[in-house]
């Protein structure tokens, strides 16, 4: 049976994040990088979603590398469906796990806005 938000708020989340769970998780189905340091996300129920990294990139740590745009712009789905980039793109992240650098489809979602048109 499905929580309800208040069900969700006893366990600790916060308002959004409760929220988030109570509608259902959605899962990432696609990621592109634009040029202003932002993520355009689709999700399984089409929803589309712009996702703002400055604010991220500018606190560095495992991110600094990605401040370059070209580097930004290698962002894909990893197999779980999280939004992904390797570190270093001629290493495998799948054999070397720390060459990769992820972020939460739940915490994309939250953390994001809807397109609009």
């Amino acid at each position: 049976m499905p929580k309800t938000i208040e069900q969700y708020l006893e366990m600790g989340l916060d308002r959004k994040m409760a929220e988030y769970y109570a509608s259902g998780r959605k899962q990432l189905t696609a990621v592109s990088a634009r040029p202003d340091f932002m993520l355009l996300l689709t999700f399984s129920n089409g929803e589309q979603r712009i996702l703002d990294m400055k604010p991220t990139l500018k606190k560095g740590g495992v991110f600094t590398p990605f401040r370059d745009i070209n580097n930004f712009r290698r962002v894909y789905l990893d197999d779980c469906g999280a939004v992904s980039w390797d570190i270093d793109p001629n290493i495998d992240s799948n054999v070397v796990w720390n060459n990769k650098v992820d972020l939460c489809p739940d915490c994309c979602y939250v953390d994001s806005v809807p397109v609009s048109n």
